[in-house]
């Protein structure tokens, strides 16, 4: 399995340093100096995929807004991340809590060594004991394969792909650049700075959906309740409808952290699916009793 993680780590990597490499080159065209902005483009890659991999944890702890909890804190959170994280073999994750009305649930961290496990003050309020293992399950699905480190990655990339579009975009609107070097460099800037950095987009958000297929199946194999899953995700649904978190919110999380939530927190309508960082729940749900078929498990 480790070596497929990394396998799908360099494929990302590749793609998301290609579209890096065409930006640059062609904002360096613009310019009259490809080289350096190429170089600029490879440097802001490499600062910004060593900061997100080695504090990627400590970041979206902060930006969630969640405090990391001793087990007498919440004794019923602690004892399902542990019975989850002995039935996947892997350390027990730290804890911590998010305080919203809102249930809900992520995890981040490099891999199972430097793993934590977040859930919202709400969830043990709205989830039965079975629901709330299948939702860690689905958490520790992703830590096991290691998609905080695959989404850190298409983050930090995709953002040095908008930095650098943004200085084009603002040559452009004073009048810089070397425009008489390359008559179609104008045009050939604009649709650089449109397309590329929606490519990256797109990336993200296949990379952010695919991960969550998995990370359901994988925990309604682990825990073999595909059932309590699709209920939990039900319920959790539900309130984000109802009481979705204002992304201008400066008491709650950050909506950069929206991907990493088994439920998109934030939706309220104001996104089409296409550009959602997560599946439809019809389409999740549709999956989870395909797995339930699989195992042989009855879901009602």
């Amino acid at each position: 399995m480790a070596s497929s993680i990394y396998a799908r780590i360099s494929l990302l990597f590749v793609v998301l340093t290609a579209l890096l490499l065409a930006i640059g080159y062609v904002v360096g065209l613009y310019f009259g100096d490809p080289v350096t902005f190429v170089g600029l483009a490879l440097g802001l890659a490499a600062v910004f995929n060593f900061v997100s991999y080695y504090y990627s944890d400590s970041l979206v702890i902060r930006m969630s807004r969640a405090k990391i909890i001793q087990e007498s804190d919440s004794p019923a959170l602690f004892r399902a991340v542990r019975n989850v994280a002995q039935k996947a073999n892997i350390p027990m994750p730290k804890v911590g809590i998010v305080n919203s009305p809102q249930p809900n649930a992520f995890a981040t961290g490099r891999g199972p060594n430097k793993a934590v496990v977040c859930a919202t003050s709400s969830i043990l309020q709205t989830l039965t004991p079975e629901e709330l293992e299948a939702v860690i399950g689905h958490e520790i699905g992703h830590v096991i394969h290691r998609d905080v480190l695959m989404s850190s990655i298409a983050a930090t990339m995709a953002g040095a792909i908008s930095y650098i579009g943004n200085i084009a975009l603002w040559s452009m609107y004073f009048g810089g650049g070397n425009r008489n070097r390359n008559g179609n460099s104008s045009v050939l800037l604009l649709l650089a700075v449109i397309l590329v950095p929606l490519g990256a987009t797109f990336v993200q958000l296949g990379i952010s959906r695919n991960d969550e297929y998995s990370a359901d199946e994988y925990g309604a194999k682990l825990t073999r309740n595909p059932g309590a899953l699709i209920s939990a995700l039900e319920k959790i649904n539900a309130k984000v409808q109802t009481r979705p978190i204002a992304t201008n919110s400066t008491q709650g999380p950050s909506p950069a952290t929206a991907s990493l939530w088994i439920i998109n927190p934030f939706r309220g309508g104001s996104l089409v699916e296409m550009f959602s960082t997560h599946p439809s729940l019809t389409h999740r749900v549709e999956r989870l009793r395909k797995v339930a078929r699989e195992i042989n498990v009855y879901v009602r």
